[in-house]
């Protein structure tokens, strides 16, 4: 970021940000948006609910690897995954990088606890609530920039700046800007238009730049937790835009060009690419609601339960991988959760030997379970993920360089 004077004409009035919505064309974003909405309800209703829940943790965790991968930054997952059990490098940098990976995963879940319908998420109170979720769960010194500013959780910027190619309002404005949006967005209601409105808030949120730093992370946050009615975290569009990341960058600045001739809208921004970019972010979801259905796709996750074991078995020489766990494991996957005992006799083994299996399955993260009596569930460890959801986060199978 520059805080350098450049001849760009100053936005000053909410006005010169319109449109805030694509008005021409909306058939086909609408199609698209039934779709995903279909997509995301078959989705919630397959396998248990326990393999949904660890799916869930699976897709929190990726969210902040692949966010923070956005912003040009990487946590390897398996240090993300170090400090879900607040065990933090001795490097400082990459200390910093599992304390800023940790507290984007804590201002998630908070903020999901806070949202019941898309417009309350897209209302600029809770864009700023995301920011301060996020920044007020790091110390000053976490949450100083490269330049030597210390981000102020939730506070609007104080001074104007420019951000590439675009300068955002003038500081003293920004309310202005953020009334006309929650005056457009918060009227979100239905179906059809949900998730292209999101998109177009999620542009004209960034567009206005209205914090000092961190505009980035918590767009992001508040775009998920605006699309989480639909997609119960079960699927995140930040993996999409991550794997995508020039493509990212490229639409969201050419939706912040300027009207293109009397044809491209009656704003002072074109209609024409703020359409591409909404299609662009429909699209991604819908992709990534597909997805994600193949990785809970019962026949292939049993078949794919078989493959871990057999694997794990052949090349960890660990006896306690037997062909008798495969069953059990289905089952808990496609049913639910179920008792030591239910489990036990599902293997046909003798008592000690299936209680063996049992200790090894927890001990590798294949089961959890909530204290020594509590039933067993199915769980998703980092090293499982090549063969149980492979292609979800395959960073998570490679090796940590930091």
């Amino acid at each position: 970021m520059s805080q350098k004077p450049v001849a760009l004409s100053v936005y000053d009035q909410p006005h010169r940000f319109e449109p805030l919505l694509p008005a021409l064309q909306l058939d086909e974003l609408r199609e698209a948006t039934r779709r995903v909405f279909e997509k995301s309800s078959e989705l919630r209703a397959a396998s248990s609910p326990e393999a949904r829940d660890a799916l869930r943790e699976i897709v929190r965790s990726m969210n902040s690897y692949y966010s923070n991968r956005i912003e040009g930054q990487g946590t390897h997952p398996a240090n993300i995954e170090r400090a879900l059990r607040h065990d933090f490098s001795n490097r400082p940098d990459v200390a910093r990088g599992q304390r800023v990976a940790l507290a984007y995963i804590e201002a998630e879940q908070d903020l999901e606890q806070r949202v019941s319908t898309e417009a309350q998420a897209l209302d600029s109170r809770f864009l700023r609530q995301a920011h301060a979720s996020l920044y007020s769960r790091l110390s000053p010194e976490d949450r100083r920039t490269d330049d030597g500013r210390v981000i102020v959780p939730g506070e609007l910027r104080q001074h104007d700046v420019t951000v590439g190619r675009h300068r955002p309002p003038a500081w003293q404005s920004i309310p202005l800007f953020l009334q006309r949006m929650d005056a457009v967005y918060g009227r979100l209601t239905g179906v059809d238009a949900a998730i292209y409105t999101i998109a177009a808030a999620h542009h004209r949120m960034a567009w206005t730049h209205p914090f000092e730093d961190g505009n980035g992370r918590a767009v992001r946050l508040q775009t998920h937790c605006a699309l989480f009615p639909l997609s119960a975290g079960l699927w995140s569009v930040d993996r999409g835009l991550a794997r995508q990341r020039e493509r990212y960058y490229e639409l969201l600045d050419g939706a912040d060009g300027a009207r293109q001739g009397d044809l491209d809208g009656r704003g002072n921004l074109s209609q024409k690419m703020l359409w591409e970019w909404c299609r662009y972010f429909v699209e991604l979801c819908e992709d990534q609601v597909a997805f994600m259905a193949t990785m809970l796709d019962l026949p292939k996750l049993r078949d794919r339960l078989r493959a871990f074991v057999l694997v794990q078995r052949a090349t960890t020489g660990l006896a306690e991988y037997r062909e008798e766990a495969i069953l059990p494991l289905q089952t808990v996957a496609a049913v639910g959760s179920v008792s030591r005992g239910d489990f036990i006799r599902m293997t046909g083994l003798e008592e000690r030997t299936a209680r063996k299996v049992i200790s090894r399955l927890l001990v590798d993260g294949l089961l959890a379970s909530d204290g020594h009596r509590a039933e067993l569930r199915i769980a998703f460890p980092l090293a499982s993920l090549g063969i149980l959801l492979p292609n979800l986060y395959p960073e998570a199978s490679t090796a940590p360089t930091d």
